[in-house]
């Protein structure tokens, strides 16, 4: 009986044993390509790093003020739709940088075409007074509208040098609507369901997606201003917030280097085939108001460049999502059927692979459509032919960024797939820890039963592993009952 439970308990430590030492073989083997080319993308980002100057740099800030002239907020108690000669006079609209001209033209005709009508909101200024009365921009009186309770910005011009009264300007204009506390109970609520849901792995992740802004802002952005490389600038800025936010969320693994291999060449993919786009269908930009205002701001912006590196960066997400899932869907598989061939391995994963390409294609395609719908809409409204449209400077843009992501992204799925496969399958681990000789067994390809390759799909995968784990939970039912016999008998044999 003594020798039952020592035969039980060695089943079950040996795998662990193998496991232990598969995981540090498989990482020796993903740090010897990964340690090089992470060294080799710091220096590169030390190299282009910015200088962080402004020096030649003309751009005028919209919200900068003239003297006597400031941005208050306020809460609206009322709004009333009167005659725009109705508003405080303080200020013309010229010396307000053209603000309140805005204001001059809305509404509809009065009566014999004597004038307009305009939308006024009697604010209380957050700062304390009496309600002061804002005109409202007449785009956004017609189409989101104002409304008592609204938490505004706006142009304060009753100070102002050299207002008069007498020149019939609104004193109060209105700038924009204050979100901060939706936006905030929002990034809350996003926090809080992250967190309950993924726990500290979503919280890392979280902080991940804080440190990869910030390679943003103070990296690829200031090296666009500076007119450094734009693929270069990608390629690295991308490539090191990749590794920082797939270490820091899920943790250094044979699995998580897997899928940083995959990421990094559906990245390298994206990079050229956005840099062959962008020259090929002469991607200029200038046809947003943002383009025009950054090509008059210095010599060293390039448009094409800013949309080289845009069209990089809009694939990151969905690229990391797909090689992390791929690549754990591997190791799932692979601990399911251990003595599974490497053939049939990757047939199953690219089976899982293939309904990840199909959603994501949509989810990209919808996503950029989404982001466009203002710009489809008035594409829509010139009725013209579909080609025409697609291939319009409108649109040329969000089409491109969808097909080169896209690419991208389905061929690091069969890549990921076979790096994981390769990696899980040099690490040795052969059986599963099953008696020969089981139904079922899926711990040799010789032994009785159902073997590893006559499994045809996942499904067949996982019914095998709910076999294996019975038999497992059968040894140690077995174990527990044999261990008081077994105690019972060394008692006897000392006595």
């Amino acid at each position: 009986m003594g020798s039952g439970h020592t035969h039980v308990s060695q089943g079950h430590s040996e795998p662990t044993a193998q496991a232990i030492a598969a995981r540090r073989k498989a990482n020796y083997i993903l740090a010897a390509i990964l340690v090089p080319l992470t060294l080799l993308t710091l220096a590169a980002m030390a190299m282009l790093w910015p200088s962080g100057s402004k020096e030649g740099i003309s751009l005028s800030n919209p919200y900068s003020a003239a003297p006597g002239v400031t941005f208050d907020t306020g809460k609206i108690q009322s709004v009333v739709v009167e005659s725009c000669m109705q508003g405080s006079a303080s200020q013309n609209p010229a010396d307000a940088g053209g603000q309140g001209s805005g204001g001059q033209d809305s509404g509809q005709s009065g009566p014999g075409g004597q004038g307009s009508d305009c939308t006024f909101a009697f604010t209380e200024p957050d700062k304390g007074g009496s309600p002061v009365k804002v005109v409202i921009n007449p785009d956004v009186a017609k189409s989101h509208g104002v409304k008592p309770g609204d938490q505004i910005r706006y142009l304060n011009l009753s100070n102002a040098q050299g207002a008069s009264a007498a020149q019939g300007s609104p004193a109060y204009i209105f700038v924009d609507f204050v979100r901060t506390l939706p936006i905030v109970l929002l990034a809350l609520l996003y926090a809080v369901v992250v967190i309950a849901v993924a726990r500290w792995r979503g919280l890392r992740a979280l902080v991940g997606l804080v440190g990869a802004y910030f390679v943003l802002v103070s990296f690829m952005l200031p090296g666009l201003v500076e007119g450094k490389p734009p693929l270069l600038l990608a390629l690295v800025g991308s490539t090191v917030i990749m590794i920082g936010v797939l270490y820091f969320a899920h943790g250094f693994s044979a699995r998580t280097s897997t899928a940083l291999l995959g990421t990094i060449f559906g990245l390298s993919i994206t990079a050229l085939l956005a840099a062959w786009a962008t020259d090929a269908a002469n991607l200029a930009g200038v046809g947003s108001h943002e383009a025009a205002t950054l090509v008059n701001t210095s010599a060293n912006i390039s448009i094409s460049g800013v949309i080289l590196c845009g069209l990089i960066i809009s694939g990151l997400g969905v690229l990391n999502d797909v090689t992390i899932t791929q690549s754990s869907a591997v190791w799932e598989l692979y601990e399911l059927a251990p003595a599974t061939s490497a053939r049939k391995l990757f047939t199953s994963a690219m089976r899982i692979g293939r309904d990840h390409i199909a959603s994501t294609v949509y989810t990209i395609a919808f996503a950029y459509a989404g982001a466009a719908l203002p710009i489809l809409i008035i594409v829509m409204l010139y009725d013209r032919p579909l080609g025409d449209t697609l291939t319009s400077a409108e649109l040329s843009e969000e089409v491109i960024r969808t097909l080169v992501g896209s690419i991208g992204l389905v061929l690091a799925i069969p890549v990921t797939t076979l790096i994981a496969v390769l990696v899980v399958k040099a690490t040795g681990i052969r059986t599963a820890g099953l008696p020969s000789g089981t139904p079922g067994n899926l711990s040799t390809g010789t032994d009785r039963g159902v073997t590893a390759d006559d499994v045809e799909d996942t499904g067949a995968l996982a019914a095998a592993a709910a076999v294996k784990a019975e038999m497992r939970t059968a040894e140690t039912r077995t174990a527990e009952t044999l261990a008081p016999e077994t105690r019972r008998g060394r008692r006897a044999d000392r006595s």
